[in-house]
């Protein structure tokens, strides 16, 4: 079985689809099978639902803000129906991808045949991350300031040391975060050729006018995004800090709904905040797609101490479920309705 659009069935067969999910879902059933889950040890924790649900509408809150986001940087050429299919299917294939390889090549892809030329959107996808690092970048070094270097002294129970792989992947990331700034802002015809250079190659040789034509319409986009007001680049950074913070204050709630009598403290929550950055890095260079089985040893070896004793395993379970496997779902869901939205315009193109 195979979606619609005969141009890019061999890209996103079902197939193709189900082999990285099941790889996904087998990491993490071996991750929670090793740590011995049991999920009956929830039975005797007291639940907050007041927090289950600011868990769950930090979820909502978070993709709302990237379709906001998208909109405001294609200003508003994309409908909110076209927004939230790229928000989702963006997701999506982050979710089935090693994240080390991410979902920004498919992004590019989504925003593309929502009729934006493919140099701006590069550039659009381009900006989302730059301003995802910024935002990252800028958060960390708050809390570096507030809680001091106790933020990356954490993991003690990972089979290496998280405060090294930490600051590495700080430093690399500040190092891409100032690469893509100065491509989309200060050399963008320098993208054109490496674009170029890198199609030069026999294989690869058939698409370097499309790449010559690719790097002219980003140098476009790149005047046009250097000419944008403070009001707009400020709005799409309140947008990414908001969508941001509410990715990660769903565990902040799932925690609190499951310890009722922590209670609310600024202190406390900035730490399991800051926690969660430090493990960011983590799942960031993870082989496997979603960084399954990763991200469900890291929140046992970061968050055992946050929650009732043996509980923890259980417990990455329901936050999987909330902030990751929905988006496998509404993805199997979208995907082929997007896809024949794309072909019934393609066909109305030729015809």
């Amino acid at each position: 079985m195979q979606f619609s659009n005969p141009n890019i069935n061999s890209v996103f067969s079902l197939k193709r689809i189900l082999i990285p999910i099941a790889i996904g879902i087998a990491f993490s059933a071996y991750s929670l099978y090793a740590s011995k889950f049991d999920l009956s040890v929830l039975k005797g924790i007291e639940i907050s639902f007041k927090y289950i649900l600011l868990a769950l509408f930090c979820m909502v809150l978070r993709d709302l803000m990237y379709i906001v986001r998208i909109r405001i940087l294609t200003e508003k050429q994309l409908s909110w129906l076209d927004s939230w299919h790229v928000v989702m299917l963006w997701e999506f294939a982050s979710s089935v991808t090693p994240s080390m390889v991410g979902g920004s090549a498919f992004a590019i892809y989504f925003v593309y045949q929502e009729k934006i030329t493919l140099g701006k959107s590069t550039a659009i996808v381009l900006t989302t991350a730059m301003l995802d690092e910024i935002f990252y970048i800028l958060t960390v070094a708050l809390l570096l300031l507030i809680l001091g270097i106790n933020i990356v002294q954490f993991g003690e129970y990972l089979p290496f040391n998280p405060m090294i792989l930490f600051f590495v992947g700080y430093a690399v990331i500040i190092t891409m975060t100032t690469g893509i700034t100065l491509g989309i802002f200060v050399a963008p015809k320098g993208i054109k050729k490496l674009l170029v250079k890198l199609f030069s190659f026999s294989f690869l040789k058939r698409w370097q006018p499309n790449m010559e034509k690719t790097g002219d319409e980003l140098i476009t986009a790149s005047i046009e995004l250097k000419g944008k007001s403070f009001f707009y680049w400020t709005k799409a950074f309140i947008a990414t800090a908001f969508s941001w913070t509410a990715r990660f204050m769903v565990l902040n709630f799932l925690i609190l709904a499951l310890n009722p009598e922590l209670g609310f403290s600024i202190m406390q929550q900035l730490l399991i905040f800051a926690k969660q950055l430090v493990m960011w890095v983590i799942l960031l260079i993870s082989p496997t797609p979603g960084a399954s089985g990763i991200a469900e040893v890291s929140f046992s070896a970061f968050f055992r101490n946050d929650f009732p004793e043996h509980s923890h395993a259980a417990i990455a379970v329901l936050w999987r479920a909330i902030s990751y496997y929905p988006y496998l779902a509404l993805g199997l869901i979208i995907l082929p309705i997007w896809l024949q939205k794309v072909q019934k315009r393609q066909k109305n193109i030729i015809n």
